[in-house]
């Protein structure tokens, strides 16, 4: 915003410095999970189940990012999920688990699909795209040792376990990300 009060001139001789967001799944992950510490991971009354719904809702969230990228592929418009979408998500997940005795499965998928991520989306098509693809995260599977997100295997919820197990399953991801994490044909990458 124009300011009369600050010189022109500092501002052209200054050095500008942006926040790019992640690039592929394991930095969005990595991002993510370093603004928690086990005491929040414990902060649930079923710690078990927030710790890997937790991961799936992040897990989820990177995907929504990350598919951006594969343009038209992956979403018909352009949207722009950020940090706020995943908090929100992350204390109603919360709060869900510490009021209810069963989990509400229809509750957590429609209050973070339709509003939280859905409220973005204005294509009919990529709403539809992109319950389905949260319907992978929260799901009772996930909550299953051996649970995975890909076809291939690469990809799945780790053991419960501290913060820094989690971390370094986080590490452990592929660099570059298959098409199929996302939901795509391999040919995908020939078009991104």
């Amino acid at each position: 915003m124009p300011a009369d009060y600050f010189p022109v001139a500092v501002l052209q001789n200054s050095i500008k410095m942006t926040t790019e967001p992640p690039r592929g799944i394991r930095a969005n992950l990595r991002r993510t999970y370093a603004e928690f510490s086990d005491n929040k991971l414990d902060d649930c009354r079923k710690p078990e189940a927030f710790r890997r719904l937790l991961f799936g809702l992040s897990f989820f969230h990177a995907v929504s990012q990350e598919r951006r990228k594969f343009g038209p592929l992956g979403f018909n418009n352009v949207y722009e999920f950020n940090d706020s979408d995943l908090e929100t998500s992350i204390q109603m997940l919360k709060m869900f688990l510490d009021d209810q005795e069963e989990i509400p499965w229809d509750s957590l998928n429609y209050m973070t699909g339709e509003i939280n991520y859905g409220g973005r989306v204005t294509d009919d098509w990529d709403r539809r795209c992109l319950l389905e693809s949260l319907k992978k995260y929260y799901c009772a599977e996930n909550l299953d040792d051996g649970y995975i997100y890909d076809e291939e295997g690469v990809y799945f919820c780790p053991p419960t376990g501290s913060l820094q197990s989690y971390k370094d399953y986080i590490e452990s991801l592929p660099l570059v990300d298959a098409p199929s994490v996302f939901g795509l044909h391999q040919n995908a990458n020939i078009s991104y």
